[in-house]
């Protein structure tokens, strides 16, 4: 069985390797980003991996359907990129990843601190010999009521970390965690956005959800309010982000995932010229802390992005289950 592996980063070669032999899969391995320029390089391939800077669209799977594709795996938790409706009609079985909520829980409650410590602004100042304390005055965890906007295996273990900060914990989803009604208060949606001084989103992309933080959202929200986002920047209206910063609403914003990042992250783009004013306006506040969309890039986690992307088609294709399957 063949594979084409697009996207395909340095830390990812040892573990690509390892279970291409294990599994007898013949890998062609690329950096190219999926689309129709580069889809030729799937032909004679049944099956294909990728991340998520490109957009899976219907021409693109019809690309690569002509071509002898019948099995798709993304080697991300998230697959919004992906026209799955167009997939299924298609054939094309699609499978996504899964790795451990840890890594990426660790990096939310990380963020929460240096928004609540102001880091970026204390980080700047003592790399030009600026020592000062004026303006970097924080606020202590345990004082603070800390909304959490989806409570599934991230958003669970998040709680989990924050229980033993001291500070009461909101929690909104359309299904309760049993697992952490003791720790945390479910509420509606408007009372975590009314009450909460530290609000974080960790939900899937959907159709349903985009842009659930805009204007009318952060209007209810308490000045100064710290958000945070680890999940998916489209959860967010930039444009909405930008006006609550410049207008103070928005006390301190901590993003490791922004809408507009396709085709910024994960690149070094020091000589170039990046058509994007929103993204960039917003990343020059001093309270404004932005990530390279690095939540999940742990060890651990690559290792299990990996196996699911290479293991997932192999299953499919053999008949057995596959355990991240999509729209089976």
């Amino acid at each position: 069985m063949k594979i084409m592996v697009y996207e395909a980063r340095q830390d990812e070669l040892a573990e690509l390797e390892a279970h291409g032999r294990t599994l007898g899969v013949e890998l062609t391995l690329a950096e190219e980003v999926p689309s129709l320029d580069t889809a030729q390089l799937a032909e004679g391939c049944q099956g294909v991996s990728i991340l998520g800077q490109g957009r899976i669209n219907g021409a693109l799977l019809d690309a690569w359907y002509a071509l002898g594709v019948r099995y798709l795996s993304t080697r991300t938790v998230g697959y919004d990129h992906i026209d799955l409706e167009h997939a299924k009609k298609l054939g094309i079985r699609v499978c996504n990843a899964a790795y451990d909520p840890n890594g990426v829980a660790d990096f939310t409650v990380m963020m929460i601190l240096m928004c609540l410590r102001h880091y970026k602004q204390a980080l700047w100042r003592g790399q030009v010999n600026d020592f000062s304390l004026n303006g970097l005055q924080g606020r202590e965890m345990k004082d603070l009521t800390i909304g959490i906007i989806g409570s599934g295996r991230i958003g669970a273990q998040v709680i989990r970390n924050l229980s033993g900060f001291g500070c009461r914990i909101l929690a909104y989803d359309l299904r309760r965690n049993p697992e952490v009604e003791g720790m945390a208060e479910y509420v509606t949606f408007e009372e975590l956005l009314e009450q909460s001084d530290v609000i974080s989103l960790h939900m899937p992309l959907l159709d349903s959800n985009r842009h659930m933080i805009d204007r009318e959202t952060i209007a209810r929200m308490k000045d100064s309010v710290v958000l945070i986002n680890c999940s998916r920047g489209e959860l967010m209206d930039i444009e909405a982000l930008v006006e609550g910063v410049e207008s103070q609403k928005i006390g301190t914003l901590g993003m490791d995932t922004s809408e507009g990042e396709e085709g910024i992250i994960h690149g070094d783009h020091r000589v170039d010229i990046l058509p994007n004013r929103n993204w960039f306006y917003l990343h020059q506040f001093r309270n404004v802390i932005m990530t390279q969309h690095m939540a999940f890039y742990t060890d651990a986690a690559v290792a299990s992005m990996v196996r699911c992307g290479i293991r997932g088609i192999w299953e499919m294709a053999h008949g057995q289950n596959c355990a991240t399957e999509l729209m089976k």
